[in-house]
């Protein structure tokens, strides 16, 4: 048997990260249904992956395997989910991404239908937004992106690609689907998708009272 082309320490140091951060998600509501994944990079070619269809509340090692860059599974015949690119190409563009997160909770959803036709929505004044790298001020504003959904992955990964090139990005949300976030590691990746889902909710809070 040939040796692994990755650390299988790492493996294991990653799956377990995974698995305890994504059942705190799982326990908010935020992964119903099997949705979600989840990803944190291995070494400079390789990132570990939550398997497609499991139960992310309920995840186990064998439920995390290994992708390279371009999305192939590695040393595994098991399948990622069908957004892995999203994932990959954000590690590949940027060597500090460690980390990256995508849930499905109902404030992202709401949110992400609301203010799909703007193709973005912009969020301002908030302290909450110094929770994001490299704000230093509450004086800021932030557009979050809203692309549409489709089953093209390359497509949307273009789109998202081309954000990238535009301006600094922490998120985007996917229209009637829910929100990706990353950071340098877990707890940077952590603290950018709990700052959204709070200030996504202050801002449909916002709107209902203003009715």
């Amino acid at each position: 048997m040939s040796p692994l082309p990755y650390d299988a320490q790492r493996l294991s140091q990653c799956a377990a990260s995974i698995i305890s951060n994504v059942r705190e998600l799982s326990d908010r509501g935020w992964t119903p249904a099997t949705s979600s994944n989840f990803s944190e990079r291995i070494d400079e070619r390789h990132v570990a992956i939550t398997v497609s269809g499991r139960d992310k509340g309920r995840l186990v090692p064998d439920d995390i395997m290994v992708v390279d860059l371009d999305g192939r599974p590695v040393a595994t015949d098991r399948k990622s989910s069908a957004e892995t690119l999203l994932h990959t190409q954000l590690y590949a563009r940027h060597p500090d991404v460690g980390c990256v997160l995508h849930t499905h909770s109902q404030t992202q959803t709401v949110a992400s239908r609301l203010f799909a036709r703007e193709g973005c929505m912009r969020i301002e004044g908030y302290e909450l937004l110094k929770a994001f790298r490299g704000n230093e001020t509450h004086e800021t504003a932030l557009d979050l992106p809203v692309l549409p959904n489709t089953q093209d992955m390359p497509a949307l990964a273009a789109q998202v690609e081309s954000l990238l090139d535009a301006q600094p990005m922490w998120g985007y949300l996917i229209d009637g689907h829910g929100l990706y976030a990353w950071g340098r590691d877990m707890a940077e990746a952590r603290r950018h998708l709990e700052a959204f889902e709070f200030l996504l909710g202050c801002e449909l809070e916002l709107r209902r009272l203003q009715r």
